[in-house]
């Protein structure tokens, strides 16, 4: 696998491409979860253009994609913590990736490495000093990805897809 672009960061220009991508990479990796009704509410309003391009636009997200041979590979996300945190933590100091996504192909590569290493660094420049992030708990390669860079679960997240409400949880790296 090549890389063409090792590090990007989107303007606003990129939300279209951005949104089809999170929202195929999403599909392919949970799409048979849930019935077609309570995906496709999801999916209504969940990353779509607009919203990215808010995102984008705003100094309070920082994204970073990564491209092989001209279309995207993955992708992540920060940006201020969202997550329903448990006692004892707050967001004081804290950033949340909220996304990290691959491409089906790109799974095994090093993308996610990379994009990791961006988020961690990133969340330092920006002054922080955690890292939140959610989990589903049926994901165990995600799981395992996230323990070995220290990530600890802290406690519950439920997510909401539809009417379907899966269990999450709320992991914590001190960076």
């Amino acid at each position: 696998m090549t890389l063409t672009t090792i590090l990007e960061r989107p303007d606003t220009a990129v939300a279209d491409e951005l949104s089809r991508f999170s929202v195929g990479a999403f599909i392919a990796t949970f799409g048979h979860l849930y019935q077609p009704d309570d995906l496709a509410m999801f999916l209504a309003d969940w990353n779509t253009p607009a919203h990215l391009s808010a995102q984008i636009a705003d100094p309070a997200y920082a994204i970073a994609l990564i491209r092989v041979a001209g279309s995207i590979a993955g992708f992540a996300k920060l940006g201020p913590v969202d997550l329903p945190l448990p006692d004892g933590h707050n967001e004081a100091g804290s950033i949340e990736l909220h996304q990290l996504y691959l491409d089906e192909s790109a799974k095994g590569s090093g993308i996610a490495d990379t994009l990791m290493r961006w988020a961690i660094d990133e969340a330092q420049a920006r002054g922080h000093a955690i890292l939140y992030l959610s989990v589903f708990t049926e994901n165990p390669r995600a799981q395992a990805f996230y323990r070995r860079y220290g990530f600890v679960d802290i406690g519950r997240n439920p997510f909401r897809v539809g009417n379907h409400i899966d269990e999450d949880r709320i992991w914590r790296l001190d960076i």
